[in-house]
């Protein structure tokens, strides 16, 4: 099994910053994807940001140069920092990691750590 933990959520006003971090833990052999998603009340979960191995990443466009995703392979672990945050990134933040278990593949979520952004 793999479990993802997250941390580093809480409340900030508009124009703050928070930074979370995900560690992974379990029987993996390689963590291929890491990545943060995040779900807002009454809607569907989107994706905030990806990095690979290789430390390639991607955006969505709503966090696009507020955001940085980066990752610790040492640690197995997955960061988020979000500077100039606004009311509308008030979320439940979750971490996914994909790759590769002692076994088989696997596609795992963290328990998500909430985000609120008061204005």
């Amino acid at each position: 099994q793999v479990h993802l933990v997250e941390s580093g959520g809480g409340l900030v006003q508009a124009g703050g910053s928070l930074r979370l971090s995900c560690v992974v833990s379990g029987s993996i052999n390689v963590i291929h994807i890491m990545a943060w998603y995040r779900q807002a009340p009454g809607k569907q979960r989107d994706l905030v940001a990806t990095i690979t191995s290789g430390h390639s990443t991607n955006y969505a466009d709503s966090v696009k140069g507020r955001f940085t995703i980066s990752r610790d392979n040492a640690k197995n672990t997955v960061y988020l920092q979000m500077n100039s945050l606004k009311p509308e990134d008030t979320a439940v933040y979750y971490c996914n990691a994909q790759g590769r278990g002692y076994y088989s593949d696997y596609a795992s979520w963290g328990q998500g750590t909430q985000v609120t952004v008061s204005s």
